[in-house]
């Protein structure tokens, strides 16, 4: 009987699930929402951590700083811009209408945008290309009496939309640079990922020098930039064949093939609710500092998983032998079994002590 009594394995049937129930518990708490134990497990297993820039390093609330025009005025490209992204629901087309609110704008017809280039659009009977280099070569509009222009401004972070007349010969009418500040916590963030020992990558449709520069300005070493958003599922797909452990952070409908992809996905709460589907986790708050957080709490729950499957197997490996040679009463055996399934219980609960590191560093 004293044998049959403590062999009985309640503390190991709650080893796990107690640890996942409080860590999920003190995740939400937190903001940051763990669909369910794959997710919380595959998050422990983390070392390389891909980052969407817009939306997710940045606030995603881009302004026009800069316009330099060739052969019209300021306000005339201004003008075109702004009615040809009248079609467009694009940040970058958010910021240029923006700019131009008050104005009065021309009609738009023949839109069609071009998913990872920019846009083609009629605009007051004049035929309008506006968008990146990709898109100027396609059409072979000649950009070179800019380009002094263009890499000065992407040297300082700001995304460039090059605006091409194609009426007849294809050329070249300006370009328009937008600015989308970084959020407070974005280098913070970073370097709190670095600290656990984790990779980072910055993954960015905008081209190399703009790319560059806002990894530098948060501290990211590995970037990988113009990439389209059908192919941002490539770029996981080729981390994960060097043998990486990928957690994808993004935010926008474009990202959702990324994070499915991904080992773990990490959405923003402040985006798209297609992305936020697709993910693992969600971030209840737009802070990025969160990413490491989420992290940091699947690390300490998985922690308490094993530390509870040690002391069940303890308890068994030590009272089966003791009770199989008479040395415990069914009385004590009992009591052992019981006081087995409190120490997993309570040592669950323990995780309840975690914090977020801003809010350690809030207290003190």
């Amino acid at each position: 009987v004293s044998v049959l009594v403590i062999a009985c394995p309640c503390a190991l049937g709650l080893a796990t699930p107690t640890a996942i129930m409080v860590g999920t518990g003190v995740a939400a708490k937190a903001g940051i929402l763990i669909r369910d134990a794959e997710a919380l497990e595959q998050a422990y297993r983390i070392d390389t951590v891909v980052l969407d820039k817009t939306g997710t390093l940045t606030e995603g609330k881009p302004a026009v700083t800069d316009i330099v025009t060739r052969d019209v005025t300021e306000s005339e490209l201004l003008t075109l811009a702004a009615a040809a992204q009248t079609g467009s629901e694009h940040p970058l087309a958010r910021a240029v209408l923006a700019r131009a609110a008050g104005q009065r704008l021309p009609a738009l017809t023949n839109f069609q945008r071009l998913t990872g280039q920019g846009l083609t659009a009629e605009v007051g009977g004049r035929r309008l290309a506006i968008g990146n280099r990709r898109l100027m070569e396609a059409h072979e509009v000649p950009t070179t009496s800019l380009e002094e222009h263009a890499a000065t401004l992407e040297a300082r972070g700001r995304t460039v939309m090059w605006v091409a007349a194609l009426d007849g010969t294809p050329a070249l009418l300006g370009l328009i640079a937008v600015a989308d500040p970084l959020k407070p916590t974005a280098k913070a963030a970073v370097a709190r990922l670095q600290a656990l020992g984790i990779d980072t990558v910055l993954l960015s449709g905008d081209n190399e020098r703009t790319a560059a520069a806002v990894a530098a300005e948060v501290g990211i070493a590995r970037v990988k930039a113009g990439v389209l958003p059908a192919d941002k599922a490539a770029e996981i797909a080729r981390l994960q064949a060097e043998g990486r452990q990928v957690a994808m952070v993004g935010d926008g409908v474009n990202d959702a093939p990324a994070l499915a992809a991904a080992d773990v996905g990490i959405a923003m709460g402040t985006g798209a609710d297609v992305a936020m589907q697709t993910a693992g986790i969600t971030l209840m708050r737009g802070d990025p500092l969160l990413v490491a957080e989420a992290i940091s709490v699947s690390r300490a729950t998985i922690r308490k998983i094993r530390q509870n499957l040690f002391w069940a197997f303890f308890y068994n490996l030590v009272g089966v032998p003791l009770a199989a040679f008479g040395l415990l009463s069914p009385v004590i055996a009992g009591g052992a079994m019981a006081l087995s399934s409190v120490s997993v219980v309570s040592n669950a609960l323990l995780l309840k002590r975690w914090r977020p590191e801003s809010a350690k560093r809030g207290a003190t």
